[in-house]
């Protein structure tokens, strides 16, 4: 059974005066949760290792994939698959954070991915600034979770210039870049969540800018503008697969960019390999019954619980979990209908007395560095709670 102690909510003023604004769900309840998940210093270390062992396993898989040319097995669009390459061949193509999102952890259940959100990872105000804020609200001692998130981003923003694990040098090697950084109008979680990152990013001394994507300008032959400035860097919260998509022209104008030193983007384009749930597929090929892995294929599952997801589906639409006979014991529908189904074997979450299930979101920037939860029913979707936690 998940541990849980009550905690005094913080109050919708003070995280409005954050700019945290995604306070309360359609149904007038509170999105972040006024409890705390009991975590032992041992499980933290776990998820800590767990994140750092597979993100290695991740650019193993991604050399394989590049290497047997299987990007259309992992449903990636054609017209990003040259970006990615020339984004994986050289290391100023930084992977600044991702989150891997894992079954178990916690009430002695194992930990297993289920899938990592490399690309454009939501939660990261949630975990990295609102849950170190209810312990130091509640006058617990802040030190008591797994929780460097801003500090490891800071640093790994930092690695774009190192270009290693020691960023002590970055000021003797800073040459005044700047990064500009951009969501889509009309979402201010997406707003806010880019401002917070631009914000590390200055704090980490560059230069920085925002601009909502539609007031940024794009040229194949002399890089990024916003205001008549040219941006060495640009960070974008905007899925590559929609850009892919619905965004074509521009998807081939970005590899031109990059193919011509014109600009980094952030993060790079060979993250949607890993964004790709189809990937997990080819995690399982490569390393079979690796204790972190769950089985998982193109084809339903044998003789076993198992449950239906899309490469690129979100929010937990378009999954469906089979009973080991084939019956559907959950399904929820969605717009991601039209991408390539995989096959992931099941395994129940973590539940509470009420038989609420938890999901870990584990944050990656050059290595593990923060814990959060996401609290809901077996399929978690956009109601599903927030929860924070506390080492004890």
């Amino acid at each position: 059974m998940v541990e849980l102690i009550k905690v005094k909510p913080l109050t919708d003023e003070y995280l409005e005066s954050i700019g945290f604004y995604w306070h309360t769900d359609e149904d007038n309840s509170s999105y972040v949760a006024d409890e705390l998940v009991v975590v032992s210093d041992e499980e933290a270390e776990a998820y800590y290792e767990a994140a750092n062992e597979l993100y290695d396993m991740f650019v193993e898989a991604g050399d394989y994939v590049i290497e047997n040319d299987l990007f259309h097995e992992i449903n990636i669009p054609f017209n990003l698959v040259e970006n990615i390459k020339l984004s994986w061949e050289n290391d100023v193509h930084w992977h600044i954070y991702g989150r891997f999102d894992f079954a178990g952890g916690i009430d002695g259940k194992p930990i297993k991915l289920l899938e990592f959100n490399a690309d454009t990872p939501t939660a990261l105000f949630e975990t990295a600034i609102i849950q170190w804020a209810l312990l130091k609200y509640n006058g617990m001692d802040e030190e008591r979770q797994f929780n460097s998130v801003y500090e490891a981003i800071r640093d790994n923003f930092k690695r774009l210039v190192t270009l290693s694990e020691d960023v002590s040098n970055f000021e003797e090697l800073y040459e005044g870049w700047k990064i500009l950084f951009s969501s889509i109008k009309g979402s201010i979680e997406d707003e806010n969540t880019t401002r917070l990152l631009q914000s590390i990013a200055s704090e980490a001394g560059f230069e920085t800018e925002f601009a909502f994507v539609d007031e940024v300008e794009f040229s194949s032959e002399d890089g990024i503008f916003y205001n008549d400035r040219n941006f060495e860097f640009w960070f974008k919260l905007i899925p590559w697969e929609n850009i892919a998509i619905e965004e074509g022209e521009l998807a081939l104008i970005l590899t031109e960019i990059i193919k011509n030193q014109k600009a980094i983007i952030l993060n790079p384009s060979y993250t949607l390999m890993f964004q790709s749930k189809a990937f997990m597929k080819i995690l399982w090929d490569l390393f079979p019954n690796h204790p972190l892995l769950l089985e998982t294929s193109f084809e339903p599952l044998e003789g076993k619980a198992y449950v239906e997801k899309k490469a690129f589906g979100r929010e937990g639409e378009n999954t469906v979990i089979y009973a080991p006979d084939g019956s559907i014991i959950e399904k929820k529908d969605g717009e991601y209908g039209n991408f390539k189904s995989i096959y992931q074997e099941y395994v129940e979450l973590p539940v509470d007395s009420e038989g609420r299930s938890y999901q870990a979101g584990v944050f990656f920037a050059y290595e593990g560095c923060g814990l959060g939860y996401r609290r809901g029913g077996k399929i978690l979707d956009n109601f599903s709670k927030f929860v924070g936690h506390v080492i004890r």
